[in-house]
């Protein structure tokens, strides 16, 4: 009997490679301080933006392809992120935004519902709150390349969601991870007192002009903004 041959190791990821990414900007229209959302501080230690205050978000997981959406996108949502993008990736940053979401701060985005027999390690803790997650509520609006020359670089896309589709205490932030501290709710007003990435501050600036429907509601733009640095020179480009 010959020995049978060995499985190939898995590729480690090259973190300075060009990776997808999804951030999830929640957003509390009726803080008294006026329209806020939620942020918290990197570590001081962190290979990308360290100290710096971020929305939760973080790389495309190859598990979370795999992830059914109780809910899927918006359809306009859905239609922008196909642009110049694989099928099928969408949905997966979707779910990305969710469990970051999750993992940084504890807030559930989902739906109630029972998971399968099979449930990802990264994900049980979600599944143990008896929910699934649900995207029907994203919106998506903004996408942004990392220039060349960082240590980490991704193609992020940003997603908005009202605080009233967070399915559990959005001042719990007990089931958190320490990946963010200071998790606290900004003011967008006053967002730019913080220590922000400048890509942050483009991005509050955008989302502040979409907030013109009732009560200072989320009016979906024409198109959508997209800071790029694939090519040797930056550029702003929309996204329709």
């Amino acid at each position: 009997m010959t020995d049978a041959p060995e499985a190939p190791a898995e590729k480690p990821v090259d973190k300075t490679a060009l990776r997808d990414a999804a951030t999830l900007i929640v957003l509390k229209r009726d803080d008294p301080r006026g329209p806020s959302v939620l942020m918290g501080m990197r570590g001081a230690s962190a290979a990308f933006m360290p100290s710096k205050f971020v929305f939760p978000g973080g790389a495309l997981d190859r598990g979370d392809a795999a992830i059914p959406l109780a809910h899927a996108l918006p359809e306009a949502s859905a239609r922008r992120l196909a642009l110049e993008a694989p099928a099928g990736l969408g949905p997966a940053l979707a779910i990305a935004a969710i469990r970051e979401l999750w993992e940084e701060t504890g807030l559930i985005l989902g739906t109630p519902g029972a998971w399968g027999p099979e449930v990802p390690e990264d994900w049980q803790g979600f599944a143990e709150t008896g929910h699934l997650p649900s995207a029907a509520a994203l919106q998506f609006v903004f996408r942004a390349i990392t220039p060349p020359g960082r240590p980490r670089r991704f193609d992020a896309r940003f997603f908005l969601v009202d605080v009233a589709e967070i399915a559990s205490d959005p001042d719990d932030f007990s089931r958190a991870c320490d990946e963010l501290s200071h998790l606290h709710w900004v003011p967008i007003a006053e967002a730019r007192a913080l220590n922000l990435p400048f890509i942050t501050e483009v991005v509050l600036a955008e989302v502040q002009a979409t907030l013109t429907g009732p009560g200072g509601s989320y009016t979906p733009p024409a198109s959508i903004p997209f800071f790029d640095n694939l090519g040797p020179r930056a550029t702003f480009a929309r996204l329709y």
